[in-house]
């Protein structure tokens, strides 16, 4: 009779020091300086730049939300000190992105480098098992659960204040025995067997962040912007740590759906800008979207209406112009998930095919011009 497979053991995985990889991305190269002028953009990206500087104005004199979703990618082509500015500046309202927008910000933030090969260390069995990142990234979220903070809040606040403090496991056990139908028990009970499975010791854990000036995710949790993150699991390289927990990732994930719904609630006439972010901005967006306006007919009011969307990437959308609608499906444009998705969500959407930090370096120049 046949039977079903074990899982995989992952408390067997071997870790190494953070140190030791050979790190792609220095920080001291990567960056880029947003008051350099910026480079130039083709006609047509600059045409929707400058509308998009109108309408984020617009958006912001009527306290409607900008929301920046971002990939991975805007990371490691340097624009954290753009969007930081854009977030000092009061342009940006929410932001959002995957877990591996948030890996790269960390270590970063950490190590002042990031990314390996993935080729060669995949075959090598040590892609992604790097101790620090999956342990501390960890430490991050199971600390902030317990005071219902998620994954971009979280692990902001770690890196803004060098690490975390964890309580002793007598007050974790105690709890979860004269509190056991309290909102926070899967959190304290998650964190009291990582404690116990990985001698976590209770008290201060220190994590100095040099390079924490330029982190996104500190720079929003300093400046009490809700930067919200949305991972899947096994799609990032802490799930390649004897420490993975996919209830940790969920839960922290589950908060902060929840979160940028309540920005989607106020974005009548505001503004989305996804930039580099093929499948989790068209995604999320979509089901928050949906979520909102659900809540919003039941209450006897209006769906969101008055946005505008600009999505930015590389790809030549499918060669299809995207101000006549949907191409039909046997077009294979109909299959980009990041144009056709945000096409179907109400108001106006625009496609610019553009460097995503070029886009975001001129967006943020002509609007403090």
């Amino acid at each position: 009779m046949r039977r079903f497979p074990a899982p995989l053991n992952l408390k067997r995985i071997k870790v190494y020091p953070l140190a030791t990889r050979e790190s792609l991305s220095p920080i001291e190269k990567l960056l880029v300086d947003p008051d350099q002028p910026p480079p130039p953009c083709s006609t047509e990206a600059s045409a929707l730049i400058d509308d998009c500087v109108g309408r984020v104005k617009a958006a912001r004199e009527r306290k409607a939300e900008v929301i920046l979703m971002y990939g991975a990618h805007l990371i490691k082509n340097g624009a954290l000190k753009i969007v930081n500015r854009l977030i000092d500046r009061d342009w940006v309202t929410h932001l959002a992105t995957n877990g591996a927008g948030t890996i790269h910000d960390w270590e970063l933030s950490f190590l002042g480098r990031t990314e390996e090969s993935v080729r060669k260390n995949v075959a090598t069995g040590t892609f992604g098992t790097w101790d620090e990142t999956g342990r501390n990234i960890h430490l991050a979220l199971m600390a902030g659960a317990l005071e219902g903070f998620g994954y971009g809040r979280s692990l902001g606040r770690f890196i803004e204040e060098n690490g975390v403090t964890l309580p002793t496991t007598d007050w974790l056990t105690n709890l979860l025995k004269t509190e056991p139908a309290h909102p926070s028990t899967p959190a304290r009970a998650e964190l009291l067997r990582a404690m116990v499975a990985h001698n976590l010791r209770s008290g201060r854990h220190d994590v100095k962040h040099p390079w924490k000036e330029s982190s996104i995710l500190a720079h929003a949790f300093r400046n009490h912007v809700p930067l919200t993150v949305h991972p899947g699991i096994g799609y990032d390289i802490i799930a390649n740590h004897p420490m993975f927990r996919g209830a940790v990732i969920g839960r922290a994930a589950d908060i902060d759906f929840r979160l940028i719904g309540s920005a989607i609630d106020k974005l009548d006439g505001g503004v989305v800008l996804s930039v580099g972010s093929a499948i989790m901005a068209p995604q999320v967006f979509e089901k928050s979207l949906s979520c909102v306006n659900n809540l919003r007919l039941q209450a006897g009011g209006k769906t969101v209406s008055g946005h505008t969307i600009y999505v930015v990437d590389l790809q030549d959308g499918g060669n299809w112009d995207w101000t006549k609608g949907e191409p039909p499906k046997d077009n294979p444009a109909y299959y980009l998930r990041f144009c056709k998705s945000f096409s179907r969500m109400g108001g106006t959407m625009h496609y610019a095919q553009c460097d995503n930090v070029a886009f975001l370096h001129n967006l943020l120049h002509r609007l403090s011009a």
